[in-house]
């Protein structure tokens, strides 16, 4: 998608739909509560905020204690800190933004589906050209390595470092001490 359409959409759009929900629940509660309304919201969005960011990076711990990347955790708090900014921004629209970006479940879909495509996206893309032209020189250019290996079992492993150990060379002599230098700085 263009970014203009994007921008348009985002500094034109939501902020027309704020003014027109908060025009029309003014109508209708009043404008008293519809500010005390906005007001609830932010403070409630913030506090929840508080609560799911503290979970997320616990989460983010526990995976990187298992030896593991973050990512769906990291893209988690991304979201979490997009939903604060929605809910500290006054309006409804914003406000519902914020909160289905509170849902635990939704949030992780909605990672987990933006890392898949960006991860295969960046498997699939790149300079085809510069791709092309490393097979012509004889390389991938990428990121693969070229080899064979064997599948040993442990027996089999022992073995071989023991026959690589009989045939080692061993250079026999002795070591001499350089001689001292500052002794013949002071002669």
């Amino acid at each position: 998608m263009p970014i203009l359409p994007l921008f348009l959409i985002l500094f034109i759009g939501v902020p027309l739909v704020e003014i027109y929900l908060l025009i029309e629940v003014g109508g209708i509660i009043g404008a008293l509560p519809t500010v005390f309304a906005v007001v609830f919201t932010a403070v409630l969005g913030v506090s929840l905020i508080r609560i799911q960011g503290f979970s997320t990076l616990q989460k983010a711990q526990k995976s990187m204690d298992q030896g593991m990347l973050p990512a769906t955790e990291m893209f988690e708090g991304l979201m979490l800190l997009f939903a604060a900014l929605c809910l500290l921004i006054p309006g409804f629209f914003t406000d519902a933004v914020g909160f289905l970006l509170l849902v635990p479940p939704l949030r992780t879909l909605i990672a987990s589906k933006v890392i898949a495509s960006a991860a295969l996206k960046s498997r699939f893309s790149g300079n085809k050209q510069a791709y092309q032209q490393g097979f012509r020189q004889g390389h991938s250019g990428g990121d693969y390595l070229d080899g064979e290996y064997e599948d040993l079992t442990p027996q089999q492993q022992h073995e071989r470092n023991q026959d690589r150990l009989q045939h080692q060379h061993i250079i026999e002599g002795k070591v001499e001490e350089p001689e001292d230098k500052s002794d013949d700085a002071k002669r």
